[in-house]
């Protein structure tokens, strides 16, 4: 049976969430939000991407073919994103988690070539995000 490398992300609602921008999708440990964040969709996470595991972030930098399956859960709305891993990952941000459709690569970039955005997630699934005291449930998994 394979191996599952999964890891586990608390993070919460802000009032300034947008989900607006069409290649990204962040989640931050910082708790304050501007508009101009237009790719958070969510704050005061407790993981950044040098958060995560050695194990988990040796798993996803192993190959440019390592599948990321990102849950999001928010007051019983689910979305999933699906994404790739790099062996040209740094995962040493200390505040950030992005997702991006392009194969850009920063210290912050957990994964590329994602299937969505923060543009296209559910609008009513963006509404409960707006929300400070809104719960959001992230998990990562690795196949």
């Amino acid at each position: 049976m394979k191996k599952q490398f999964t890891e586990q992300i608390l993070a919460f609602g802000h009032e300034n969430i947008l989900s607006t921008h069409s290649t990204t999708l962040m989640i931050t440990k910082d708790r304050e939000l501007t508009k101009q964040g237009d790719c958070v969709i969510a704050v005061g996470a407790n993981k950044a991407v040098s958060d995560l595991s050695l194990e988990f972030k040796q798993k996803l930098c192993e190959s440019n073919n390592v599948k990321l399956n990102m849950l999001i859960k928010v007051d019983g709305l689910i979305e999933q994103i699906t994404a790739y891993g790099s062996t040209m990952l740094g995962l040493n941000n200390n505040v950030d988690i992005v997702v991006r459709k392009s194969n850009f690569i920063s210290d912050r970039t957990l994964a590329i070539k994602a299937d969505k955005a923060a543009i296209n997630l559910h609008r009513v699934f963006v509404k409960k995000l707006e929300n400070p005291n809104q719960r959001i449930e992230i998990t990562l998994n690795l196949t």
